[in-house]
């Protein structure tokens, strides 16, 4: 099968996962066409279909559990039009996150920058390319994970979220944490591992460059703080240091199910 024709089977897959359906049925004979085998010797019969017939199963990535992404719309629908802190005024678009509401790992930055609060999507600016393809390198792709952010409203000109609108919005994502309940997090910046960390001093003397690489727990999961994606591309030399630190969550997560 050329890559071209392997590329279009996925994508009617992925199509027909999307619309509810979890299975096809397929025949042996279809099964080794596909596969480049012959079904049958030249001038004898091909083989009759498989009883009962062999099933493609959907991709475990898209096999949400409802109960999880209903209750992540529940924390949506309390978010509401939210007047809460004074990031309210100027933004477009409450970012609440998106993924997979079974992701074993979970990404975290600050807030949404001026694409974000656009698409209403976190990370789809050119920092979230950059962490797309952090995801990609780990193994995973973006719909495995779930992406988030502490603030959901984009602060002016991009600035530095303020502890009101940070005090204001945290208990959102505590509540996203606690239904995906992933496996590790990857704490993205200063602001997001610090109110993850909540650190006994004051911002001002919280260093991400000092504490980055460096594990620590919220409540009972494991958290690894790195850089923020904006922070390599101002810093190109950094995403080695990046992907090692990601690399050492996966693994991370790896051990914890077992995996090699």
């Amino acid at each position: 099968m050329s890559d071209e024709l392997k590329q279009g089977v996925c994508g009617v897959l992925e199509y027909l996962s999307a619309m509810g359906i979890d299975y096809l049925p397929v025949s042996q004979s279809s099964i080794k066409a596909v596969s480049g085998k012959q079904t049958a010797a030249a001038g004898k019969p091909a083989l009759k279909p498989a009883t009962p017939p062999a099933r493609i199963p959907v991709p475990a990535a898209t096999a949400y559990n409802p109960d999880k992404e209903a209750a992540l719309k529940a924390v949506r629908a309390d978010i509401g039009d939210c007047q809460r802190c004074a990031l309210s005024c100027e933004r477009k678009n409450i970012v609440f996150g998106e993924g997979n509401p079974d992701a074993r790992i979970m990404f975290i930055g600050e807030a949404p920058g001026r694409e974000e609060d656009m698409q209403a999507r976190p990370f789809v600016g050119e920092a979230g390319q950059q962490l797309t393809g952090l995801i990609e390198k780990l193994g995973f792709r973006r719909e495995d994970v779930y992406i988030a952010n502490i603030c959901k409203c984009r602060p002016p000109e991009n600035r530095n979220p303020e502890e009101a609108e940070t005090f204001a919005c945290f208990p959102f994502l505590n509540e996203q944490i606690r239904i995906i309940s992933p496996g590790v997090i990857v704490a993205l910046g200063k602001i997001a591992t610090y109110s993850l960390m909540k650190p006994a001093l004051p911002i001002t003397k919280f260093s991400i460059l000092r504490e980055r690489g460096k594990w620590f727990g919220y409540n009972g999961v494991p958290v690894m703080p790195t850089t923020h994606p904006a922070y390599w591309l101002r810093n190109r030399s950094d995403k080695h240091q990046v992907l090692k630190e990601a690399q050492e969550a996966a693994a991370k997560l790896r051990a914890s199910k077992g995996e090699r």
